[in-house]
């Protein structure tokens, strides 16, 4: 009897699969390469640029949600068949998950019958019980701790309109120091450019991420004015002032905290004049960033969410040794 074939995501030699769990866990000169193997895929499509019109034939992607999703979905499921990959939907209501079963049974199963696992959920302790059970790659697709794919698209995006070069440049956040802003910093730490934080106090970034990249070498800056703190930035980002899944919590206060935080008009008079505009999308018009930014000249949000596709290309094709 014949010894069974290793997974795809798993190396010949049975080494570790790679994960892509959180930009604090890839060495820059990696990321580095991801994003330049995306750009390139965006350039010139597989076959120009890895030798082959399908380089992921064969291989399936398990894409978890126990968070609901457009783009994140989206564009792992284009970027995977682009690939010439196949995808696989799971969620929560229609799998055994909602009825209990745990995050290393389903890592030990899924393990046996796809190449690599994409999971998006809620709670960091989820992935870290997938990850220490799966032998296959896994992918963050959102906690409500870190959102490294979308970091990935929106550095993309970044490059594509200041150069590859980001040392030099100045990125402001105004709002909510959510999940998404705790990527921005880690991303500052790997990319080189500033990140300026105006978050109201109670709502800052956690500290501990904060505390990493500066270690790192970051260049962060933490204050509660946004006007002072995105005057003459390169670019400015916000996100929503409600995150996914919280909207039954009491969120009055939360709204009049963030207020004076909103990218409008007035705000973005203060960045340079060629200063981008960047939002992971939901937008909720009217609330964290008004119609005229959102839709005006300088926004770059069309371009980020194309950018999803191509950063997912990269991430896979990186995790699945393509």
């Amino acid at each position: 009897m014949t010894s069974p074939t290793p997974a795809a995501g798993v190396p010949p030699s049975g080494g570790l699969p790679r994960h892509f769990l959180d930009l604090d866990q890839v060495e820059g000169e990696t990321l580095t390469g991801i994003l330049d193997l995306s750009r390139r895929l965006k350039a010139g499509g597989a076959e120009t640029v890895l030798g082959r019109a399908r380089p992921l034939e064969g291989r399936v992607l398990a894409l978890i949600f126990e968070k609901n999703s457009t783009r994140t979905r989206v564009s792992f499921e284009v970027a995977m068949r682009q690939l010439g990959g196949d995808v696989l939907v799971m969620d929560a209501s229609t799998s055994q998950i909602d009825r209990g079963e745990t995050m290393a049974d389903t890592a030990r199963v899924l393990s046996r019958y796809v190449d690599a696992i994409m999971f998006r959920t809620r709670e960091p302790e989820r992935l870290a019980e997938m990850v220490a059970h799966a032998t296959v790659p896994v992918i963050n697709g959102l906690t409500d701790v870190a959102h490294p794919c979308q970091l990935m698209a929106d550095v993309m995006t970044l490059q594509e309109h200041k150069g590859d070069d980001l040392s030099r440049r100045v990125v402001a956040w105004s709002g909510d120091g959510n999940n998404v802003a705790n990527t921005w910093v880690k991303a500052a730490a790997r990319f080189g450019f500033e990140l300026r934080l105006a978050c109201p106090e109670e709502l800052r970034v956690d500290p501990d991420v904060v505390g990493w990249a500066r270690a790192s070498g970051a260049r962060v800056v933490e204050g509660t004015d946004p006007e002072a703190l995105v005057d003459g930035v390169d670019c400015v980002v916000t996100d929503t002032w409600v995150s996914m899944g919280d909207e039954e919590r009491e969120v009055a206060n939360r709204h009049n905290l963030l207020r004076r935080y909103q990218v409008n008009e007035a705000l973005m008079a203060r960045a340079a004049p060629d200063a981008l505009f960047m939002h992971c999308l939901p937008a909720h018009r009217g609330e964290e960033v008004t119609d005229a930014v959102i839709d005006g000249p300088r926004s770059a949000v069309w371009d980020e969410a194309e950018n999803r596709l191509h950063a997912q290309k990269g991430i896979l094709a990186w995790c699945l040794g393509a």
